[in-house]
């Protein structure tokens, strides 16, 4: 492996790895003793940012050569998770809000999964260029894909009302 490969692996390696820690000691204790629409409201408020990805498609923000084919889909797949995570929390109190909070859910891990295989396997992006979008694939993508699977927890237990602390914030 290459040096630069072996920084931009050990990045994001330690994105999951301290994502995770923080998630588990501060995050998922809180968000298991909430009702699931408590639960579910902060971690769908910080995917609507998902619109970030769009910064692929930027000419100065990613390098020169960001191959097309990993930029296009990856820019696209996360404006559609923001829009739906956007949907999510406006239909959250509603009989539907479950069913899309799952729809988006899937779609935005199947999302990021599929933009590693592309950057990874796929098309191959070097981590050159990625530009100024180097944090995404490093800080933020191990962010999201571990907030999915606190969703996925969060979807598949029974609903229950809180039984320790307060929601992280509003009703």
């Amino acid at each position: 492996m290459d040096r630069p490969l072996a920084i931009f692996a050990t990045s994001v390696l330690l994105g999951f790895v301290t994502w995770s820690i923080v998630s588990a000691t501060y995050v998922w204790p809180r968000l298991r003793t909430q009702a699931r629409v408590q639960a579910l409201r902060p971690l769908l408020t910080l995917h609507s940012f998902r619109f970030i990805g769009l910064a692929f498609l930027v000419p100065g923000v990613v390098g020169p050569d960001l191959p097309a084919a990993f930029a296009r889909p990856a820019a696209y797949g996360d404006l559609v998770a923001s829009l739906l995570a956007l949907s999510t929390l406006a239909t959250l109190h509603t009989r539907l809000g479950v069913f899309v909070a799952w729809v988006f859910n899937v779609w935005g891990t199947a999302d990021l999964l599929y933009a590693f295989y592309q950057g990874i396997l796929g098309v191959g992006v070097q981590p050159g260029q990625w530009g100024a979008t180097y944090f995404i694939p490093t800080v933020v993508v191990p962010l999201l894909l571990i907030t999915h699977g606190l969703m996925f927890a969060v979807l598949m237990r029974p609903d229950a009302t809180p039984q320790v602390g307060g929601p992280l914030y509003g009703p």
